[in-house]
Formats: structure tokens, C-alpha cells, sequence
């Protein structure tokens, strides 16, 4: 390398271009002037000269959006010293344009440039006049930069006689593009898709881009009018149209003229079904792709089966049915064919699959075919590499001695079938080393059913998946040890036993290993990190081991997912752990018996996305540096001995979207800071906090679960409750919260639980909560599911020998890889006299209101009972209610538990609750009411004396008190909707009347003796001789008791 290549070197590292990582290139002083550039990073030297050929500087700045008119600018001269250059990669570098002078005109000095990536900029068409003067230029990308319209300048580009691909992919051009570019006559590839391209095209010029052989139109908006358009191009043999509208449907006579056409990609679009039927005069076609364009029926007997040339189709991902036509045999040349995600069903053994002997790869999953593999011609392919017949109904042999004879075989995807019993006399030795098998999900009616006898011999497996059959015996080691390049190991939810071995080997290539849901036993081996030190991801959840972390986890400097949920590890999280796993984005330790401080203050986890730590022995206070890992997602700490206030910290997290403190000892008042918009389910029951109800989740419109219960929270339920519009679950249950319960409850219209419990509420309650509508079918967040950590799927086709144009993406994805955690909210909630816990898909269909034992009064509104009928529990018990049950009630069709006891209802029980056919649990005890119980029909036949007790004036079954003996009560009609007759002495009128009618009476004996002087003397008379008896008997016994005392 020259020394102007040096200095060169050093002036990009100080530029720009390499602002965000100095690292991107090895750092050298003036004593290793002499080193070689082959230790560069990014940087291509040639193997003779020395001299720099190719550098790669895409994605080396910080993210500018395009609003804020960031981005840096381009400064030709830095380059100009690469006078070899022949590579230059600037893609995805937010250039917005370039320092004056300094243009990309100045590249025409750079004589061999061949290559130029620009994509993923911020350039508009003011860089294409000085783009032209580049002569060498055989391949420039311009994708995703801010072309718009009508662009003038491309005119310029006859000029590039060298020419031959052109990438505008994602800008926003209109359809007078094809004819701006018609001057680069050497042009063979263009590539157009996603620029917002509609209709058709109407080109002018009949000589238009001759030499065009690909063209990508993917991603538009065009009808099915383009394609007599696209026949002015003589040479192109590949068509690109996936993900347009194309309505309207195709002639004949315009696919005849695509005569040089090889292949044709359609997928994504909404073609005419008669398209497979008019394809056949396509004679040259060797690649047609149809998948996810809603085809329906059964594929036609004519048409595409007369393409002689065909080598891949793909008709995966539509709405096909019935048997696969018999034509398809006369396909003898096709070596990819995929019908996977359709509907075909028939038996496999009457299939036309046994002509096709070319056959490469075959993809039969997500279908309903049945039948014995064993019969069928899959054993005749002998071609075959890749073989998927996942998700259908074929019986398969539990030894699939049926692949004896594919001595290509090299993936084999056989999940979710039907394994039936082979006898083990049938022993085979394969012919093949495959490198990829997944047997998951099978149907097994084998009892002490081990791993497949011929994984014995398979000493080349990259990836293995034999989850979810209920294997047995002794942990599958042997796998392990035999495989060395094995990259992904899944033996979940099987009933495997005994210890985790690890192989004696260092496995290097090992990326993920789920053992997760078995019955393996004994401490995580000591040697784990090292045998196997780039590990990815980890689950051993649902076992029974036991023990510590193992020091060498230290040297797992890959993991970013680890799952030891459900086991019994113990001891404290070692620093060893800690310090090393710095990649760690999920962490689950999940109910074992973990104890002591979670981590020290100086943690590395600065990627942690996932912390589940509940149900452990965890003590100490919450740590402060929490709030530094401004990843976190997901906080789980529930069920500890966690004490102390919560870390104000913690409101750093700005994309906080769980958080579970529940069921420890955290005291204090709640943090007002927690102002994340993104918080979805926040839980602190069950601890000891104090203060009102914190302001900071005020306008949420996210919050789908806030639960304060059991605390000794104090103050109102604030108004801003009504601006939490997704909220479905509001749980206070257990505080020491007062006031009237406010009207913006009632806005709450997600609401599924609302619980306000043994708190100090008072006042009438709100006749509005009848506008909470508890309906099942309205969208709402899920309150159980699975998050889905980013980590990426897996292209099978790397493990090929031969490559596939329609699949060369063949996209697997592990469980292990998906990076699934599960996930599901938790929720007590008292029914039925009991409490229980709710917990996935269910909470969707639980809606109830529990306000008991508070101090509400008043009469139960009548709205209440015109609530929705999904509703399923109501209670209202211990208050100081008053008034008569509402006979609306009866409209709560789907409500299974009422408690209104322990209140001061009266009247008479309406007899209209009997239609509440699904109610459980029916209380009214420990009231006022009278009058006969409710018929004993439907549910009401099943209740008994305890939901009737403490009301003296009720009589009728199930009570003893019979009505017969009992007075008859008043019949002053009863208006249920809320007007009632008294059937109680009033005690004011009884008190009045007898004043009333004793002066009366007084009077009248006045007025009576007054006008009688025979009644007067009479009546004087009687009165002279009472006095006079009442004397002498008052003195004959004094006397007699004087005499009696002093004897």
C-alpha cells in the first residue's frame, strides 16, 4: 500500500465517516507503518498490488431523521487517493449532500470504480449530473433516498456506457421513469419496486432499453394493463410484479409475447385465478411464483402443467383444495415445487408426486393430506435435499425407515403428524447425513417412545428438534456428543430424565439449547460456558435441578437469553455471572429459591430487555441502577422480600411495559415520576405503600392493568381515572381510600374488573357504571400471549448444495429461536364467596364489579341491572344500602355470582331473578326483606337457607319458617322499579294517631258529662268512691305494716 493510501486512511477515520465507532478500522502508529491493510476492517486490498480495491463505510453514523434536516456531507477528495478503487459501499450514511466543489464529479478521476452503493441517503435529483461523469460505473444503487415525480437528469446517464445495474428501489417516482432511462442503452438490470408506481406504463419509444434482462416492479400499485406494456422490452427474461393490485386479468395473447420470459414473480398480487390456466403459452418459463395471492379451488388440469420448461413453482400460502392434479406429472423438468399453507387433502399414495423425480426441494406442510408415507413415492425422490411434510395427517413410521433410499436428504421438517409403531426388527442404516430434522408436535399412541434409531448415525446434524412428543428415558447426551457442528438443540416438553450432560468436546458452533419442560434432575454442569462459549440462548425451565450457578458461566459473552424458571436453584446470583454474560437481553429465574441481593451496583446488563425474578427468597431494597438500563421492558420482582421506598430510578425507563413489585415489603409513598407512555400493566399489591394515588399515569392511554391492592394507599380515586382509556382491569381492593366513588369511572369503557373492596367509599353508587359495556367481542390487549424477542428466523437454504430462486429464503424458525417468552397477567379476583386467580385468554371473558364493605348508601340504582348481560359477577354486600332489589336485575343473563347481604334492603324479593338461569352464588342475608322467597326453579332450586338468612319477615323454601303461619303481609302493591307501599309500621304516624284519638276521646267524655247531669253525678260518684277505697286500703295496710315491723 502506497503512503498516500495511509494518509488517506487516517483522514476518513478523523471525518465523518467514521464518527460513530472509532474501532471500525485498526488503529496504527508511526512504528507499524508496515502493516499489512489486510487487518483492516472494512477495508479490500489487492492480493498482488497492495493497494486498496474495495471499502465498505455503509452504516457508520449516528440515526438523523429526515425532518430535522440532519445528516453530514459528502467530501469527494477523501477518496480520490484510492486510485484503484473498484468498490465503494456509502450506503446508510445520511448524506444529504456534499461540501462545495467537492462533489461526486470529482469520482470521474476514480477510473476503475465499478461498484457505488447511495443507498439509504438523503440525495435528491440534484446528484445524477454529476453521477454521469463516473464512466467505469457498471453497477450504482440509489435506493431509499428522496427522489420524487418527474425526475430530470437521468438523461445524463447515456453518458454511463458501462451501465448495467440501477437500483431506485424505495423513492417515490412516477411512471414516466421507465421512459427517463431510456438513453442507458447498456442497462440489463432495474430495479423499481416500492416507488409508488400505479396503473400502467405507456411507453413511447419502441427501442427502449434493449438490452434489459430484470426488471423489479415489486411493491407498486399496477393493473393488470402493465403487462402488454413490459412486451416492448425484447429482452427481459425476468419479470418482477410481486405485491401489486393487478386487477383485471391477463390475455393470452399479452403473456404469448413475453416469449424470452424465464421468470416471472407474482407473489403478493391479486392475480385472476385464470391466470394458471392461460399461463402455458409462456413457453420459456422455467420460475413462476404465486404464493399469498388468494387463489382458491383446485389447481387446473391445463395450463401450467404444459410448461415443459418449468423448473420452480410455488404455490404456497393461498386458498388451493382438493387433489393435486394428475398433469402435474408431465412437470418432469421442475426441481423445486412448494404447496405448502393451502388446503390440498387426498392420499398421499394416489399423488402424481412419483413422476417427479428432479425433484430437489418439496414442501408439503400446512395442508390436510393423510395417508402411509411408507406407500407413497416420497421414497422414490431420490434427488431430494429438502423435505417438509409438517402440519398434515400422514401416517409416519416411528423408525422413517422410508428415507432409506434419499441419499440426498439433507433436511428433513416432519412436525405435527402422526407416528405410528414400526417393529424394531426393522433396523436401517441411513444413506444420508442430514443436517437439518425437526420431529415436534407428533401424535404418538406408542407407549415408551425414545428418539428415532437411526439419529444414531447422524454425525453432521446442525439442527435438531424433537419437542413436544413425550420421549422418554435417559437424557438424549449422545446428540450432543456426536454432533460437533450442531448448532440448535430443542428437546422440550418431553419427559426425559436423568442429569444434563454436556460432551467432552468444545462445541463452537453451538448457538441455542432448549431442555426446557422434562424431568432432568442435579446441578447445571460446571463446564457448560466453556464446552459451549458462544451460546445464545438457554432454557432449562420446568425441570428439577437444583445448585447454583456455575462459575463458568462467566465465559458466556453471547448469551442474550436465559430461562432457569421452575427449578429448585438456590444460593445468591454470583458476580462472576453477572460480569460476564453482558449480552444478556431476557432473564428468567422465575419460582425457585434464589436469595440474597439481586446483583451489585456496578451491573453490565446494559441490553436487558426482560427481568423475571418473582417467587424467590430475593431480599434487600430494589437497586438504584435499575433506572441506567434504559432497555428494560419487562420488570417482574413479585413474591420476594424486597423492602424499602421504590427507587425513583426506575422512572428513567422510558419503555417500561411491565412492571410487577407485588407481594414484598416496599414501603412509601409510590414514585409521581412513572410517566411512561408506554406502560401497559403495573402491579404493586400486596405491600405496604402509602399516599394517595400517584398523578403520573394520568392520559395513559395505554394502561391495561393497574393494581394498588392490599397497600394502605389513603385520599380519593382521583378524576383523571376516566382519562385511562384501554384500562380493563382497576384493582384497590384493601386500602384506606374514601371519598364518593367518582363519575369518570364510568368512562372506563374497556373495563373487565373492577374491584374497590374494604376501603372507605361513601355516598350513592354511580347510576353511570351501567355504561361500562363488558363486552367480549371489542378489541382490546390481550391480557396473556407471548412476547417475541427480535431474534430472527433461520434460512435453511445455507445448508443446501443446490440453490433455489423461489426459496432461497427457506425460513425456519425454532421455538428456541423465536425467543418466546411467556407471558401471562395474573389476577385475583373475589367470586363466589372464593378468590380466585385469573390468568390468560380467560380474563378476556371476566368482567365484574366487587364494592363491598365500604360505606355506600342509598338505594342500588336501577341502571345497574341494565348493564350488560356479559357481566358475571356483582357485589355489594356490606355497605348500608337501602331500598328494594331492583327487578331489572333479571336482565343479567350471563351473571354468576350476586351478593347484595349484609346491607338494609326491604320489600319483597322479585320474583323475575329466577330467569338469571346461570347464577352460582346468590346472597341476600342479613337484610330487611319480607315476604316469600323466590320460586324454587332454575338456579334458584339449588340455593339454600344461608342466602336467605337474617331476614326475620321472609318465609318459603328453603327456609323453616313457613308462610302459613305467619301473618299475612300487606297488600299495598309492590312497584319494583322503586315505588313502594309500606309493609312496616311507620312509628311517627303510630305516635301521632294515638295523641290524636287520646284527645279525642278525652274530649268527648268532657262534652258528654256536660251536657248529662245524671252521666255528671254518676260519673263524680264513681270517682268519690274509688278515692275513697284506694284510701282505706292504703290505710289498713300501712297500719298492718307499721305493726309488723315493730314486732
Amino acid at each position: 500500500m502506497e503512503e498516500q493510501e495511509r494518509i488517506a486512511h487516517l483522514e476518513l477515520k478523523a471525518s465523518p465517516v467514521n464518527y460513530t465507532d472509532e474501532y471500525y478500522f485498526l488503529h496504527w502508529d508511526s512504528a507499524d507503518k508496515e502493516s499489512d491493510c489486510y487487518e483492516w476492517k472494512r477495508v479490500k486490498c489487492n492480493i498482488t498490488t497492495g493497494r486498496v480495491i474495495q471499502l465498505t463505510l455503509n452504516n457508520t453514523m449516528f440515526y438523523s431523521s429526515r425532518e430535522s434536516n440532519g445528516g453530514w456531507y459528502f467530501n469527494a477528495s477523501l477518496f480520490l487517493p484510492f486510485e484503484d478503487l473498484q468498490y465503494l459501499n456509502l450506503s446508510e450514511n445520511y448524506i444529504r449532500g456534499w461540501v462545495p466543489n467537492e462533489g461526486f464529479e470529482r469520482f470521474s478521476a476514480l477510473s476503475k470504480l465499478e461498484v457505488l452503493h447511495l443507498d439509504n441517503n438523503y440525495f435528491n435529483s440534484s446528484i445524477l449530473s454529476s453521477l454521469s461523469g463516473i464512466a467505469s460505473l457498471k453497477e450504482l444503487y440509489m435506493g431509499r433516498n428522496d427522489f420524487n415525480g418527474s425526475i430530470q437528469g437521468f438523461e445524463r446517464f447515456s453518458l454511463l456506457s458501462k451501465l448495467e445495474v440501477l437500483d431506485l428501489y424505495d423513492n417515490n417516482f412516477n411512471n414516466s421513469i421507465l421512459q427517463s432511462l431510456n438513453g442507458i442503452a447498456s442497462l440489463k438490470e432495474l430495479d423499481l419496486s416500492n416507488n409508488n408506481l400505479n396503473g400502467s406504463i405507456h411507453i413511447k419509444d419502441s427501442n427502449i432499453l434493449t438490452k434489459l434482462q430484470l426488471l423489479d416492479l415489486s411493491g407498486n400499485d399496477f393493473n393488470a394493463r402493465v403487462l402488454k406494456s413490459l412486451t416492448a422490452f425484447p429482452s427481459l427474461k425476468t419479470l418482477d410484479l410481486s405485491y401489486n393490485k393487478l386487477e383485471g386479468s391477463f390475455t393470452t395473447k399479452e403473456l404469448s409475447k413475453l416469449s424470452n420470459l424465464e421468470q416471472l414473480k407474482l407473489d403478493g398480487s391479486s392475480i385472476d385465478k385464470s391466470l394458471l390456466r392461460k399461463i402455458g403459452v409462456m413457453t420459456a418459463l422455467n420460475v413462476l411464483a404465486v404464493s399469498f395471492c388468494r387463489l382458491n379451488g383446485t389447481l387446473p388440469d391445463r395450463g401450467w402443467c404444459e410448461l415443459k420448461k418449468l423448473q420452480e413453482i410455488d404455490l404456497s400460502s393461498n386458498n388451493f383444495e382438493g387433489r393435486l392434479p394428475s398433469c402435474m406429472a408431465n412437470l418432469t423438468s421442475l426441481h423445486v415445487l412448494d404447496l405448502s399453507d393451502n388446503y390440498f387433502n387426498g392420499n398421499i399414495v394416489q399423488s402424481p408426486l412419483s413422476s417427479l423425480t428432479s425433484l430437489w426441494v418439496l414442501d408439503l406442510s400446512y395442508n390436510h393430506f393423510n395417508g402411509n408415507v411408507v406407500q407413497s413415492s416420497l421414497s422414490s425422490l431420490s434427488s431430494i435435499e429438502y423435505l417438509s411434510f409438517s402440519y398434515n395427517n400422514f401416517l409416519i413410521p416411528s423408525t422413517l425407515s422410508f428415507l432409506s433410499n434419499l441419499s440426498n436428504l439433507k433436511i428433513l421438517l416432519s412436525d405435527n403428524n402422526i407416528l405410528a409403531l414400526e417393529p424394531d426388527s426393522l433396523t436401517w442404516i441411513p444413506t444420508f447425513q442430514l443436517k437439518v430434522f425437526s420431529l415436534s408436535s407428533c401424535s404418538i399412541n406408542i407407549h415408551n417412545r425414545t428418539p428415532p434409531r437411526f439419529l444414531h448415525c447422524q454425525y453432521d446434524l446442525r439442527i435438531i428438534n424433537l419437542s413436544h412428543n413425550k420421549l422418554v428415558g435417559q437424557f438424549p447426551y449422545w446428540l450432543l456428543e456426536n454432533n460437533t457442528r450442531l448448532e440448535v438443540f430443542d428437546v422440550n416438553s418431553n419427559s426425559f430424565t436423568g442429569s444434563f450432560m454436556v460432551p467432552s468436546d468444545i462445541h463452537p458452533n453451538m448457538l441455542s439449547i432448549d431442555i426446557s419442560d422434562n424431568y432432568l434432575h442435579g446441578p447445571i454442569p460446571t463446564n457448560l460456558g466453556l464446552i459451549f462459549p458462544n451460546l445464545e440462548f438457554l432454557n432449562m425451565s420446568r425441570n428439577e435441578f437444583e445448585g447454583n450457578i456455575p462459575s463458568s458461566f462467566r465465559n458466556l459473552g453471547f448469551l442474550w437469553s436465559l430461562d432457569l424458571s421452575e427449578n429448585n436453584f438456590s444460593g445468591a446470583i454470583p458476580m462472576h455471572f453477572v460480569m460476564g454474560c453482558y449480552n444478556l437481553e431476557l432473564l428468567i429465574l422465575s419460582n425457585n429459591s434464589f436469595s440474597g441481593q439481586i446483583f451489585p451496583t456496578d451491573s453490565s446488563w446494559t441490553k436487558l430487555e426482560f427481568l423475571h425474578l418473582d417467587n424467590n427468597h430475593f431480599s434487600g431494597t430494589l437497586p438504584t441502577w435499575i433506572g441506567n438500563v434504559t432497555s428494560l421492558r419487562d420488570i417482574v420482582m413479585a413474591k420476594n422480600h424486597f423492602e424499602g421506598p421504590i427507587p425513583i430510578e426506575l422512572c428513567k425507563l422510558v419503555y417500561l411495559d411491565y412492571l410487577d413489585l407485588s407481594d414484598n415489603n416496599l414501603f412509601g409513598f409510590i414514585p409521581s415520576c412513572f410517566n411512561s407512555s408506554s406502560i401497559n400493566y403495573f402491579q404493586l399489591s400486596k405491600n405496604c405503600l402509602s399516599g394517595p394515588i400517584p398523578s403520573s399515569f394520568q392520559n395513559n392511554s395505554r394502561l391495561r392493568v393497574l393494581n394498588l391492592r392490599d397497600n394502605h394507599l389513603t385520599g380519593n380515586i382521583p378524576n383523571w381515572i376516566g382519562s385511562l382509556s384501554s384500562l380493563g382491569i382497576l384493582l384497590l381492593k384493601a386500602n384506606h381510600l374514601g371519598g364518593q366513588i367518582p363519575i369518570q369511572v364510568c368512562l372506563l369503557q374497556n373495563l373487565n374488573i373492577l374491584d374497590l373492596s374494604y376501603n372507605k367509599f361513601s355516598g350513592l353508587i354511580p347510576h353511570c357504571l351501567s355504561n361500562i359495556t363488558f363486552d367480549e367481542s371489542a378489541p382490546r390487549t390481550s391480557l396473556s400471549g407471548l412476547y417475541i424477542v427480535n431474534y430472527g428466523t433461520r434460512n435453511l437454504s445455507i445448508y443446501l448444495n443446490t440453490k433455489s430462486i423461489t426459496m432461497n429464503n427457506l425460513l425456519y424458525e425454532p421455538p428456541t429461536l423465536g425467543g418466546l417468552v411467556n407471558f401471562e397477567e395474573v389476577v385475583e379476583f373475589t367470586t363466589k364467596t372464593r378468590t380466585y386467580s385469573y390468568k390468560g385468554d380467560i380474563l378476556d371473558y371476566m368482567f365484574g364489579i366487587d364494592l363491598s364493605c365500604n360505606n355506600l348508601s342509598g338505594n342500588i340504582p336501577l341502571e345497574l341491572g341494565r348493564m350488560s348481560s356479559n357481566i358475571r359477577a356483582l357485589n355489594l354486600s356490606h355497605n348500608n344500602l337501602s331500598g328494594p332489589i331492583p327487578v331489572t336485575f333479571s336482565n343479567l343473563k350471563q351473571i354468576e355470582s350476586l351478593d347484595l347481604s349484609y346491607n338494609n334492603l326491604n320489600g319483597k324479593i322479585p320474583p323475575q331473578l329466577t330467569e338469571m338461569t346461570s347464577l352460582a352464588v346468590f346472597s341476600v342475608a342479613h337484610n330487611n326483606l319480607s315476604g316469600t322467597t323466590p320460586e324454587r326453579k332454575n338456579q334458584f332450586g339449588t340455593f339454600d337457607e344461608s342466602s336467605y338468612d337474617g331476614n326475620p319477615l321472609l318465609c318459603g323454601p328453603p327456609l323453616q319458617n313457613s308462610c302459613t303461619k305467619m301473618r299475612p303481609s300487606s297488600t299495598m302493591p309492590v312497584d319494583y322499579e322503586g315505588e313502594e307501599g309500606d309493609i312496616f309500621m311507620d312509628m311517627g304516624v303510630f305516635y301521632i294517631s294515638f295523641v290524636v284519638v287520646y284527645i279525642t276521646v278525652l274530649l268527648g267524655i268532657v262534652v258528654v258529662l256536660y251536657i248529662n247531669p245524671y252521666w255528671r253525678r254518676a260519673w263524680f260518684n264513681l270517682i268519690e268512691v274509688c278515692i275513697d277505697t284506694c284510701y282505706c286500703l292504703f290505710v289498713v295496710h300501712y297500719h298492718k305494716l307499721v305493726n309488723f315491723s315493730l314486732a
